[in-house]
């Protein structure tokens, strides 16, 4: 068989392939375009999730129908200085696109209709019907540039049966208009589903405030900013506080030089920088923004250009965890508060059953009078992360509650200094609650010392090394062969926090010694436990990230356990060293460790406000 040139209307439809797979791959080349014409407002419509129509309105520097007629072949952009243009630098260009396939690879597969005016101008219009011209003439409208795309696919049916439903279709435009628009703070955007308006946006200067706008804005109260700059690379952006996350990761948007990406290098270095201040299942809430030098990025990777290429990786990974790190460092023992929603929700329940709060007409009654099945969320906040707050709604027992309080007569702290306030008792052998001059604070006691130990562990590493105590007789711990295989090879660095094993036989291991500052942890829980880690997690993780999961693991089990009575001197001491510790907003796993109920939130909790 001969080699022939394919034709122009078929080398368009197999670049509509790689550029064009859903309508909101199309609705992304549209806005970039609208972006890199200089637009301070963008208007999209969609119809069907873009199925049936996509529309971008832009107010940016328009085209002359000579620009047009140019814009509408395949390899014809403006977006390439002549610079760069004789030299082939292309790995300078700043601009959004640059290949200039979009248009025509629009049009071969769909309905286009440009509509264009160039300020000073009479505006102009051009029709292409599936690669065809149909229509061009004089248009009335205002300067900027309006791209229409009806039909998408409709005589291409191969391609049009594998788009979803118009709902999951949407879905995926509103991601690119939102991670667009968090890119361009200073962009005002809005968006329209068949007749309704579902997102706006007004141009703003701080890229958090459009970020906290476009995702929760609840946010802003709950994150910490970056600001990190390594070897000529920036980072900036907003990250949420570990106990601020989210199921998915679907809130995690990352930009390279404002450009939006997709990169599982990325997304493993935020998981990197939260490791042990989250649990597996939960994922934080970020937006970083890297600046890079172009000759460190190609974007150039994939015709989409949602990939990036990176010259050193492992620098730029690098630069992210330690950004992030030292901003959640600085956030110190911060942990989300209730919300007002929270709050709303729960005393409109009590308001709903006209009694106490969580009590209804079917409570049951038993020995010690009422005892209500639900209590309020904001009480339940530290037994679990994820679900909503107002989900979790732990059941009290008809026998009486365990709680109990000391004689606590020094003065409530100065809350400049001390803002977890004074102890003033122990709910549930669990819980400590202390008083603040601003407020009430419940402390989950577990999970707040597995935080302190885990952070003295890190220092003792940092120092050199974790002391060790030597048990009175080793204990012997039966375990199955590769368990013990795996404990063996990392003998070493286990006696670096100060546990010392030998191999006892094929399935068992000796334990010599355990890190001083567990005291009477469970040794053979503790065995066991590192075991499973290493195997989860062995191969996957860095020498430094394998440490950070060991130390966690012992650090859980050398905390204070629930159910263990503190006394007043025990409980404010705890409370002194969460003030001054990174982290202890959260434990290890990501659960808050304390929560505060402001005076006003209370005087709405008893109905005074």
């Amino acid at each position: 068989m001969s080699i022939r040139r394919l034709p122009s209307h078929l080398v368009n439809r197999i670049a509509a392939g790689e550029v064009v797979e859903r309508p909101a791959s199309a609705l992304k080349e549209l806005i970039e375009n609208a972006i890199d014409a200089g637009s301070t407002r963008i208007v999209v419509r969609l119809a069907a999730g873009g199925i049936d129509l996509v529309e971008v309105t832009d107010d940016g520097s328009g085209m002359t129908p000579a620009d047009m007629e140019l814009a509408l072949e395949r390899h014809a952009t403006s977006k390439l200085p002549e610079s760069l243009w004789e030299h082939g630098a292309i790995e300078n260009v700043a601009t959004l696109g640059f290949r200039g396939e979009a248009l025509p690879s629009i049009a071969s597969v769909a309905r286009l209709t440009i509509d264009s005016r160039v300020r000073g101008a009479e505006g102009w219009s051009r029709s292409i019907d599936n690669g065809a011209q149909v229509a061009e003439g004089p248009a009335a409208l205002p300067p900027g540039t309006r791209v229409r795309v009806e039909a998408l696919f409709d005589r291409v049916p191969a391609r049009r049966k594998f788009l979803r439903t118009p709902r999951a279709e949407y879905a995926a435009c509103l991601d690119i208009v939102r991670r667009l628009a968090m890119a361009r703070p200073h962009i005002a955007f809005s968006v329209e589903h068949d007749g309704r308006r579902t997102l706006a946006v007004q141009a703003v200067e701080s890229a958090p405030d459009r970020v906290a706008a476009l995702t929760d804005r609840a946010l802003i109260d709950n994150s910490v900013g970056i600001d990190f700059a390594r070897e000529g690379m920036s980072l900036t952006g907003v990250a949420a506080i570990p106990t601020f996350n989210r199921g998915v990761s679907d809130h995690q948007y990352l930009f390279v030089n404002r450009r939006p990406v997709k990169d599982r290098m990325l997304v493993g270095a935020v998981r990197g920088a939260y490791a042990e201040m989250l649990a597996r299942d939960r994922h934080p809430v970020v937006a970083l923004f890297l600046d890079i030098p172009a000759d460190q990025v190609d974007v150039n990777v994939h015709p989409a250009k949602t990939e990036v290429r990176f010259r050193d990786p492992a620098l730029v990974r690098g630069l992210i965890v330690s950004g992030l790190r030292r901003a959640l460092d600085e956030a110190g023992h911060r942990s989300q508060r209730p919300t007002a929603a929270v709050l709303a929700a729960w005393t409109s329940e009590t308001a709903s059953s006209g009694g106490h709060p969580g009590e209804s007409a079917d409570t049951p009654v038993g020995e010690y009078g009422s005892a209500p099945t639900g209590t309020p969320a904001f009480f339940g906040a530290a037994a679990g992360a994820g679900n909503s707050l107002h989900d979790r709604r732990p059941t009290f027992l008809t026998p009486p509650p365990q709680a109990r309080a000391e004689a606590a007569v020094e003065p409530i702290p100065d809350t400049a200094q001390f803002p977890l306030g004074a102890a003033r008792g122990q709910v549930a052998r669990t819980y400590i609650v202390a008083e603040a001059a601003d407020g009430l604070v419940l402390v989950d006691q577990h999970a707040a010392h597995e935080r302190l130990v885990l952070e003295r562990m890190r220092r003792a590493m940092a120092l050199g090394g974790v002391a060790s105590q030597a048990l009175l007789l080793p204990e012997v711990i039966e375990l199955d062969e590769p368990a013990c295989d795996r404990l063996e090879s990392r003998i070493d660095e286990l006696a670096e926090f100060g546990l010392t094993l030998e191999r006892f036989g094929p399935g068992a291991m000796l334990v010599r010694s355990v890190p001083a500052m567990l005291g009477q942890a469970d040794v053979s829980g503790l065995v066991t436990d590192l075991s499973d880690e290493l195997a989860a997690y062995d191969d996957a993780l860095s020498l430094k990230e394998r440490l950070d999961h060991v130390a966690a693991t012992m650090a859980c089990h050398g905390s204070v356990r629930a159910g263990r009575i503190l006394s007043v001197a025990e409980m404010n001491a705890l409370l002194r060293e969460m003030e001054v510790t990174p982290h202890s907003g959260q434990c290890n796993h990501g659960r808050p460790t304390w929560v505060k109920l402001a005076h006003g939130d209370i005087e709405k909790l008893f109905g005074r406000k």
